[in-house]
């Protein structure tokens, strides 16, 4: 990925890396992550991984942003959670060459946006094709912490890393 490439995320892949104990690959494949503040106030509401986000904003690798509320905002607000809604309409009003999102929803909205979009299991599949990690664990690892994993979607990044 260009180094002057914008990634934004929204909350689940940023926690369940967190969860997981695996931020770091984040730092591997991208020059930095953008995320809205509605994705940071969301990431905070809880106390599980955040230490590690936390060193993520304070080494500036994590970058937060102010979003506007624009009529596209209103317009996805209706469809989705506000975080999700945050990071598709800055990554649609920025140009985004990435989104990092895990729901089904999320990702129909963004990609109707012409947006590229990737998530948790994409970035552990990036990692495993280049050996950083052993991609059946790191799954595994996943579904302990309760990210819900389609027998279909496992199967099928299993296959990938082979290919």
């Amino acid at each position: 990925m260009p180094s002057d490439a914008l990634v934004v995320s929204d909350t689940s892949p940023l926690l369940n890396l967190a969860l997981i104990d695996r931020l770091n690959l984040l730092e591997t494949q991208f020059p930095e992550i953008v995320i809205p503040r509605q994705v940071w106030d969301e990431l905070t509401e809880g106390e599980e991984g955040i230490e590690p986000l936390r060193g993520l904003r304070d080494s500036d690798f994590l970058r937060i942003v102010e979003g506007e509320r624009s009529d596209l905002f209103v317009e996805i607000s209706h469809e989705l959670d506000l975080g999700e809604t945050a990071a598709i309409c800055y990554a649609v009003e920025h140009d985004a060459d990435l989104v990092l999102l895990d729901e089904r929803d999320g990702r129909r909205v963004a990609r109707r946006h012409d947006l590229d979009v990737t998530g948790v299991v994409g970035v552990l599949l990036r990692a495993a094709k280049t050996g950083e990690v052993e991609l059946e664990n790191e799954l595994d690892a996943l579904c302990e912490v309760g990210f819900w994993i389609s027998d279909e979607l496992y199967a099928r990044a299993l296959s990938e890393v082979d290919e």
